[in-house]
């Protein structure tokens, strides 16, 4: 069995001081080893007690994870590591502004793909569109991959944000 069938999509939370260079020694130790990022969100949760939180979407075996789940959890500024995808049921979300142009029957397409996705036009013009879709990143891919051949011209993604599900905090 090879190695590429054990590879596992992980979204792990850490709870972090809010200060200068902390993300850069968390994304240090994922180039450092050669681990990958396919989504990195931030934010400050708490002022009072200056947190923050990181959202990192990463790939690798479980021999793999766990290392980067105890090698986070060994930097000094990391008060909490979660791995969201094993420790506990969560919710993730993504939001994306796609732009896609065209007229006649891809604009009137576009628009009725928008509405079956439950995506919202943000700008229009009289050649295009900016779409706001918001869900699971497999909803915002499906959707891109449909706007591609309708004019799809620019994508921006978030990145995953994700919360443990039930009454429980980090």
């Amino acid at each position: 069995m090879s190695n590429e069938s054990n590879i596992e999509r992980h979204t792990i939370a850490v709870l972090v001081d809010n200060e200068a260079g902390v993300l850069a020694r968390v994304i240090g130790l994922f180039s450092g080893r050669g681990y990958n990022i396919e989504s990195l969100t931030v934010a400050e949760v708490d002022q009072a007690e200056h947190t923050s939180r990181i959202t990192i979407v990463t790939v690798g075996t479980p021999m793999v994870i766990e290392q980067i789940k105890a090698q986070l959890a060994r930097l000094v500024p990391v008060h909490k590591v979660v791995d969201l995808t094993v420790d506990t049921k969560a919710v993730e979300r993504e939001m994306a502004l796609i732009k896609v142009t065209g007229s006649g029957e891809k604009r009137v397409e576009a628009l009725r793909l928008s509405d079956a996705f439950r995506a919202r036009v943000i700008d229009t013009t009289h050649n295009s569109f900016v779409f706001e879709v918001t869900g699971a990143p497999d909803k915002i891919d499906a959707f891109i991959g449909l706007m591609r051949p309708l004019g799809l011209v620019d994508v921006s993604r978030t990145g995953v944000v994700a919360i443990a599900r039930g009454p429980e905090a980090m």
